[in-house]
């Protein structure tokens, strides 16, 4: 046996994606699966009249999941062809059943339709994460509805808003995804039973000319499998424009994960926000006192990943030579399994910052006080203006103090004297009890608050009703 330490180990599997995430694009999965859909199809050509016998059946499913891979892979080494090698290995299993394995189908019945099966399941377990992130934000945000913040437009301080309203803005990119999601899982097809160029001629042929009995098959199948319809039409495969759309939904989640953990990097440095720090972490190895954002960092560093790989499988779609071609099989061994790796991996994250982020009030009011003087020119020009001053002048005077109270800040390090530099203004007419009744951070962020409120009960609560299974997940703990 060769040794672990001297072999590639995927980092996906190992550290990062679950154990549930991991089984679904694991050999035993897919195998079962395929043993799954060759049940599904002796059922159904029963059921329409060929000569199965239901001992067969009985035999098939007997033996459903326990595959014996080292006769597969024998075989496999002989004839080069995984599925026939499969099918060999069933049928040494089910003796009784060998001869109807597989009839009438070609390989990507098995391999196309557990692709389908395997997409398929992990956008609903990606769906299931997405909303564990969703009611940890909005359960943040509900706490932080209120609390003034500075807003930032160019990362240079702006408006402020409150904390909660903030984390508004990352649900609702989780929204707009989970909407994708949602459609994606919807209208996702079976290829159903369709043959070797996607004509159905191998089963006209073993139904003796019946086409409606080779719709019915098809039908059934693709009711059997769980999927509410089958592509009308194929080639020997499925189109790849559905993986091309599956790792659309997967990129535009890794947008999503990034930006709002880029914001989350952003705020630990200004240190107004953390993400959770175990009290035994370490952030680097020679300077002890530092709390890096580690998680957040991971996140980012996976949706890159995850954005890329949406770009491998559109260049597979458009390139398929007509009924099909072999040159995407290889490509998708690697892009799909591993673009649903890494989704799931950064919303374990995700779940995990959310669930544990730590807000500095006091920080953040520190830093409003710093820079409200500038936010409240507008109204002090507003109201020396209604005390009868000339808007113009009034405006060029405060630019001027700005400018100039903002000079001393940069250049001297001093405190923002813009305030002052207005009281002694005579044209202003305003004293210092005056003009700081214009600081209460309160007085900027607008309808923040009740925005927050209203986003979170008339979007973000019936999305979290919409579907129960995501409670029911379990803990997902991280890895590494």
């Amino acid at each position: 046996m060769s040794n672990p330490y001297e072999q590639y180990d995927n980092p996906l599997i190992r550290r990062y994606a679950s154990e549930g995430m991991s089984f679904l694009f694991s050999p035993q999965f897919k195998h079962q699966t395929w043993r799954k859909l060759w049940i599904h199809l002796a059922e159904a050509e029963r059921e329409l009249g060929l000569p199965i016998t239901p001992e067969q059946i009985a035999e098939l499913k007997a033996h459903e999941t326990d595959i014996d891979f080292a006769v597969a892979e024998k075989k496999e080494k002989e004839v080069r062809h995984d599925v026939m090698a499969h099918v060999h290995a069933y049928g040494v299993q089910c003796p009784k059943a060998a001869g109807i394995i597989h009839l009438g189908a070609t390989s990507a019945y098995v391999a196309d339709n557990t692709d389908l099966i395997q997409m398929k399941e992990g956008l609903q377990l990606l769906r299931k994460r997405m909303l564990r992130v969703i009611d940890s934000l909005s359960r943040f945000a509900k706490q932080w509805k209120s609390q003034p913040t500075l807003g930032f437009t160019h990362f240079q301080p702006a408006q402020p808003v409150t904390v909660g309203k903030r984390a508004c803005l990352w649900i609702q990119d989780l929204l707009l995804d989970l909407e994708e999601f949602e459609g994606v899982i919807a209208s996702l097809p079976f290829l159903g039973v369709k043959g070797t160029t996607g004509t159905q001629a191998s089963f006209l042929e073993l139904f003796e000319g019946d086409h409606a009995k080779v719709k019915k098959l098809d039908a059934e199948v693709t009711r059997r499998a769980g999927f509410a319809k089958s592509l009308a039409v194929s080639g020997q495969t499925y189109t790849r424009k559905i993986d091309a759309r599956v790792l659309a939904a997967l990129s535009s989640l890794a947008q999503s994960l990034s930006k709002y953990s880029t914001d989350l990097r952003l705020l630990q440095n200004l240190k107004e926000v953390e993400e959770p720090f175990e009290k035994e972490q370490i952030g680097s190895s020679a300077m002890a006192y530092k709390r890096n954002p580690m998680r957040s960092e991971r996140i980012g560093s996976l949706a890159r990943f995850v954005e890329s790989l949406h770009g491998s499988v559109a260049f597979t779609a458009s390139t398929q030579w007509f009924e099909r071609t072999l040159d995407d099989s290889a490509n998708k061994r690697l892009s799909v399994q591993q673009a649903f790796l890494a989704a799931d991996a950064m919303l374990i994250l995700a779940e995990n910052v959310s669930s544990g982020l730590v807000v500095y009030p006091k920080v953040i009011e520190r830093r409003l006080r710093e820079e409200l003087p500038f936010m409240a020119t507008e109204n002090i020009l507003m109201a020396a203006v209604k005390r009868g001053g000339n808007r113009q002048d009034l405006h060029e005077r405060i630019r001027v103090h700005s400018q100039e109270a903002a000079r001393q800040v940069k250049e001297f390090g001093l405190a923002n004297d813009l305030l002052e530099r207005i009281s002694k203004d005579s044209v202003f007419a305003m004293d210092m009890t005056v003009l700081n009744s214009n600081l209460d951070p309160a007085l900027y962020v607008g309808r923040s608050a009740e925005q927050t409120d209203e986003f979170l009960s008339e979007c973000v609560a019936p999305a979290l009703a919409r579907w129960n299974d995501w409670k029911n997940l379990g803990e997902e703990k991280l890895r590494v």
